[in-house]
């Protein structure tokens, strides 16, 4: 992770999620510092639709924190919801953050394909990780 020099506090991974043919939702997923086979998920969408949920990453309760004096290193975040809980952070609707569409006319989205796509999106995610 750029910026960072030690191990991870937990695990942590990133990609995307396909909804139909044409768009990919972006997402990153906090592994529970505590067991994370026990505790729950949690799912992070920031506010808009508009707005990249990774600012819930690093401004709000992710493991990390922009360091004050050099803001090109992280420093560790002590009140992460992720010493507690798994925190799926899902960028939607495409055009927000790193989701994308090959597809310009699904850039045009209104509060119900946002909830459908993210809907599709969580599917895939449940998928890939059922072990949450």
């Amino acid at each position: 992770l750029p910026g960072w020099n030690a191990p991870l506090p937990s695990r942590q991974f990133s990609g995307y999620l396909s909804v139909g043919t044409s768009k990919q939702l972006h997402y990153w997923l906090v592994e529970a510092e505590s067991n994370p086979l026990t505790a729950p998920l949690v799912l992070w969408l920031n506010g808009g639709p508009g707005c990249s949920s990774l600012d819930g990453w690093i401004y709000e309760h992710g493991p990390f924190r922009t360091d004050p004096s050099d803001p090109t290193k992280l420093v560790r975040f002590e009140q992460t919801w992720a010493s507690v809980a798994n925190m799926l952070y899902l960028e939607a609707p495409a055009g927000v953050g790193f989701s994308y569409s090959t597809n310009p006319s699904d850039y045009d989205t209104d509060d119900d394909l946002t909830a459908a796509d993210s809907a599709q999106a969580l599917q895939a995610f449940f998928a890939a990780y059922s072990q949450y």
